[in-house]
């Protein structure tokens, strides 16, 4: 079994000539910069767990102190039950993929990915059955007698990853390994990761700042800001139960919509979200959260996600905005509108116009959203209202 627990983990970097709150977001003691703080994580065996967040958050240097390539500041690590904190990184029995693909350049590819084992002195014979084996479930046998060079970006990956997975490790760490690829390689990259967890029996951890990447690997994801967790949870329920503000603008493509709006009661005693014209009364399973919570009626930060947004007809009350930017994408328009004061996107698809005039600069547009997709969230601590009182 390859459980993963990190209990309570911090790292701390020394840093005698930084004053604090200077050039840095992190939260800075008479130790020093608190790189990671109160890090609590159970990592299932075999579960695939992204780290996600932007560059700075601390993912990597988590990754690396569970890699034993960072020391331990405090808390405890276990992997497979055993206390990890003061073994080597090369009795962990774990393997890690990197950015960068580290591939010795003066090798064959099928020397690349055999090296770690010829390390351990294993037997020529088993090499050869775990290198074939790997090189098979990655597609990469028929470059097993060529040189890094001659290989793409996407292929250089597929042997680093290669490398990791023959010596069969019991976690498999990799740290933002589809970054130097571009788009369409990422897509392919993306899909053959998926296809190869599914073959090996190991524990996964990975490092991106892409949320894409998280949202479509990870069973669960941790977001991380300033050394911090800010939510764990499945793609869908970071997605639809953002934790606070940042979690609700980091996760979903392009980011949500936020307004400064009203929360109010209807003389029924339902809770309320009102916009401008706006008076939207919000969901059964959001008066449940609110109520339990014992929210009160008063100024909150409202979010709408660009694709739960809606034109609005003849009839309906709505929200004024002008069309600033209208992007192509194929199958839908993303708008950028002004309106509320502050600059809103907007997916429209196609199949849903009855116009073919479009949206040029400058027009008036009128748009709403249902009490099922608003998120409401404080205005003073960012907090999602809804969510569970700890």
């Amino acid at each position: 079994m390859a459980e993963v627990v990190l209990k309570h983990i911090k790292k701390v970097y020394p840093d005698l000539d930084l004053k604090k709150g200077k050039n840095t977001n992190l939260k800075v003691t008479d130790e020093g910069v608190l790189a990671v703080q109160d890090f609590d994580l159970d990592i299932k065996d075999k579960e695939f767990i992204v780290l996600v967040g932007p560059s700075g958050c601390g993912k990597s240097t988590t990754l690396r102190m569970v890699a034993g390539l960072e020391e331990i500041s405090g808390g405890e690590l276990y992997i497979g039950g055993e206390q990890m904190n003061d073994v080597p990184a090369k009795d962990r029995d774990i393997a890690m993929v990197f950015q960068s693909y580290a591939l010795y350049p003066h090798m064959t590819i099928y020397d690349n990915m055999a090296f770690p084992l010829k390390l351990r002195k294993m037997p020529k014979e088993e090499i050869d059955k775990r290198v074939r084996e790997a090189a098979e479930i990655l597609g990469i046998t028929q470059y097993l007698k060529r040189k890094p060079k001659q290989l793409s970006g996407g292929q250089r990956q597929r042997v680093a990853i290669g490398r990791a997975i023959v010596r069969e490790p019991k976690v498999l760490l990799m740290d933002e390994p589809l970054s130097n690829l571009d788009a369409k390689l990422r897509n392919q990259m993306r899909a053959e990761i998926i296809k190869l967890r599914n073959k090996i029996n190991t524990t996964f951890i990975y490092v991106t700042h892409d949320q894409t990447e998280a949202m479509t690997l990870g069973d669960r994801i941790v977001i991380m800001k300033d050394g911090e967790i800010q939510q764990i949870g499945t793609p869908q329920e970071v997605f639809n139960h953002p934790a606070n503000l940042f979690v609700a603008g980091f996760i979903g493509v392009p980011q949500m919509n936020f307004y400064d709006a009203e929360l109010v009661k209807d003389s029924d005693g339902k809770y309320a979200v009102e916009l401008e014209n706006v008076h939207v009364t919000l969901s059964d399973e959001k008066q449940e959260n609110l109520a339990r919570n014992q929210i009160k009626e008063g100024p909150v930060t409202l979010g709408v996600r660009p694709e739960h947004l809606h034109l609005a007809d003849k009839a309906e009350t709505k929200i004024s905005g002008t069309v600033e930017v209208s992007e192509m994408m194929g199958s839908a328009v993303h708008l950028h509108i002004r309106a509320c004061g502050t600059d809103t996107i907007m997916i429209v698809q196609l199949m849903d116009l009855d116009e073919t005039a479009g949206f040029p600069i400058g027009r008036e547009v009128g748009f709403s959203f249902n009490g099922k997709t608003a998120h409401i969230f404080s205005r003073e601590t960012g907090e999602n209202l809804e969510k569970v009182q700890a």
